[in-house]
């Protein structure tokens, strides 16, 4: 059905097998520090229109490879598209962010909400399988979701907040309700995560943005458990491939070993967690995606350069590193610093997959 796939560094790395050199990809990379992304987001009227076209979706999803050289694209969509499926009534406003006309407070609120299916989400699906075969094998292609709680803390707060002050309210005076709606929304994104790899992506990241304002027992309560929930129902093998699962909660270093044991093949590190660290807690059980500090895309050549050999070296030599920024990349980003980083990457990675690759060669010519 899709064109045969180029360049699989990427989903080789989240599998721990040998790769040439260490893949590249950067979170939020269709977005605002992109001029094109401005103009097409300036044609298509809005965010969500831009998000709900799969047209303009494909357009800005391969704006970034046309730049860069990428070993992934990720869809271009919004975490906040399931609830949106729900019957909230998902808008933006200017300066604010993403706010609901409907907001969920009561038990009432969450018996009425009804659980969202991947076909609620078509304008989703199409987008992926549109950008697949516009990709035409030259990189994989990753879908993705937020996690049940952090769709849940815009949810119940109405849009983004500082505080946490509605949830994290209803998650200690009434519990059961707060995890009735973690569980429609667990079972909503297995289903909606599980249509993109029908229609076409080839790994999936589960996005647990705000994870690391849980204390540490909360966390396993009202985040973790529902992302295990989630991996226990993902199809984990589609088009004779398996599916790689990548899991980051932001700020979430503390809980590693924990993240790990729920399954997934990679998790992603964001820049507060120390990479050799992290590689000797967990690095034999799953991938690690990570984990320059965005901010560091502000600096020169040499400054980006340094630090993107510091991460390398941190993680050391073999396969199971994804490079990546430790969360989104900043929209006031010069749009030439990123190609440094990841030119630099795919230069510097190398010497830590030479004898790892150097066997792969021989037993692919033994065969």
């Amino acid at each position: 059905m899709f064109p045969e796939l180029k360049n699989d560094r990427f989903l080789r790395a989240l599998l721990k097998e040998p790769v040439d050199t260490t893949p590249v990809w950067m979170m939020r990379q269709a977005g605002r520090y992109l001029p094109e992304y401005r103009q097409s987001r300036a044609t298509a009227g809005d965010f969500l229109s831009l998000c709900k076209n799969d047209a303009f979706a494909c357009e800005v999803t391969l704006q970034p490879l046309e730049r860069y050289d990428l070993d992934a694209a990720i869809l271009f969509s919004d975490i906040l598209t399931v609830p949106d499926a729900m019957g909230l009534g998902l808008y933006f406003e200017t300066g604010e962010g993403p706010k609901f006309k409907h907001v969920i407070r009561t038990a009432a609120d969450v018996d009425a909400l009804p659980i969202a299916k991947a076909s609620d989400l078509d304008y989703v699906m199409k987008a992926v399988t549109t950008i697949r075969h516009a990709l035409n094998g030259r990189v994989p292609l990753i879908g993705f979701s937020g996690s049940p709680w952090t769709l849940a803390t815009y949810m119940v707060e109405g849009g983004s907040s500082k505080d946490f002050r509605h949830i994290k309210g209803m998650m200690y005076s009434q519990p059961e309700v707060l995890h009735a709606l973690l569980n429609k929304l667990a079972i909503s994104v297995t289903d909606y995560l599980n249509g993109q790899i029908k229609a076409g992506a080839q790994a999936v990241q589960i996005f647990d943005t705000w994870g690391g304002v849980l204390s540490g027992p909360m966390y396993q309560q009202f985040s973790l458990m529902y992302m295990r929930q989630i991996m226990d129902g993902l199809i984990r093998e589609h088009e004779g491939r398996k599916i790689p699962v990548i899991m980051f909660t932001k700020n979430g270093g503390q809980w590693l070993e924990n993240m790990a044991a729920t399954g997934p093949d990679a998790l992603g590190l964001d820049w507060t967690t120390d990479m050799a660290e992290a590689r000797a807690r967990v690095g034999d059980k799953v991938a690690l995606q990570g984990n320059l500090d965005p901010c560091v895309l502000y600096a020169d050549k040499e400054v980006i350069e340094r630090e993107v050999a510091a991460v390398l070296e941190g993680f050391g030599k073999g396969s199971g590193h994804v490079f990546n920024l430790g969360h989104g990349i900043h929209q006031f980003v010069d749009p030439e610093r990123p190609k440094y980083l990841i030119d630099a990457v795919h230069e510097l990675s190398s010497p830590y997959h030479e004898t790892q690759y150097d066997d792969l060669d021989a037993l692919n010519n033994v065969e």
